[in-house]
């Protein structure tokens, strides 16, 4: 990789939940020809009605034109990796945060050979990551938020062999969809991840101990310290067993203050995981 691209490309997404649909759709807005890689058919049909969904809002509100709405509505949807194109630009992976299901699949997506291979991880370590494919200096981290279309940050991880110019390449990538990158070192919970969730937690432990209800802590940082949401809805959206999954993860790496408290635990055994189930620190079912 020599000189910067800076046309839209040729790129995937392997996984098609909700991380999944929001990078394809803003790609795919940005002009991207983008493929959803998922094997779970009802899966798919979420995916496509969230497209549609998303797609016709942003022609009301007047920020898509009609291509672009139809370009992000109808991706092609594959049911495994092996059916990727060879060669593809990017491909970003975007499966739970489990790392032996992301070391499983890794290298499989490796095998279409992409000129730059992402995971869209938020907690686990790129270089432990990158000891799965054959091409460690083509491998990084592409951390999006959620929900994609809304939130204009991605944080780029770069691994121990990551190469200077495939770092340079995503950024560029990250300018052509319409969003800012930040470049963070490869370590536990990188940067964004660490302070979200140790805000998060507190929220919880406090909502665990009876200080004030959710709506209340919500409140309080919204009004007292300006963030556009509490701490509380916000793990609803982001999802209660994504939160779990990262908070384990983090109190083995950093220590007994990232321990998810009881209440988290509680909830996700019973199956209670925020907005994409209906219930979760807040009810989300419609009115």
């Amino acid at each position: 990789m020599s000189l910067l691209n800076t046309e839209p490309g040729r790129m995937a997404v392997v996984g098609g939940g909700t991380m999944g649909v929001g990078i394809a759709y803003v790609f795919a807005v940005a002009g991207w020809h983008v493929s959803v890689v998922e094997p779970n058919p009802a899966q798919i049909l979420t995916l496509q009605r969230t497209l549609a969904e998303a797609a016709a809002g942003g022609v009301k509100r007047g920020k898509l034109t009609a291509e672009q709405a139809l370009r992000a509505s109808s991706l092609p949807c594959l049911a495994d990796v092996d059916e990727l194109p060879l060669g593809l630009d990017l491909v970003v992976e975007t499966v739970p945060e489990r790392l032996p299901l992301k070391l499983q699949l890794l290298p499989r997506i490796a095998a279409r050979q992409p000129q730059v291979l992402a995971s869209n991880t938020s907690a686990l370590s790129i270089d432990e990551l990158a000891q799965a494919v054959p091409d460690a200096g083509g491998f990084l981290g592409m951390h999006f938020f959620n929900p994609v279309w809304s939130l204009a940050l991605v944080e780029l991880i770069h691994g121990q062999h990551t190469r200077p110019e495939v770092m340079a390449q995503a950024r560029q990538w990250v300018a052509s969809i319409g969003k800012t990158a930040i470049t963070v070192r490869n370590v536990p919970g990188f940067a964004t991840s660490r302070l979200d969730l140790i805000a998060s937690l507190e929220a919880m432990r406090m909502l665990q101990d009876g200080v004030a209800s959710a709506e209340d802590i919500d409140r309080a940082a919204v009004l007292a310290y300006r963030h556009p949401m509490g701490p509380l809805r916000l793990s609803d959206i982001v999802g209660l067993d994504v939160r779990l999954d990262i908070a384990r993860h983090l109190s083995v790496a950093l220590g007994e203050r990232y321990s998810p408290p009881r209440i988290l635990e509680d909830l996700v055994a019973q199956g209670h995981l925020g907005q994409k189930t209906g219930r979760g620190f807040f009810d989300w079912t419609p009115a």
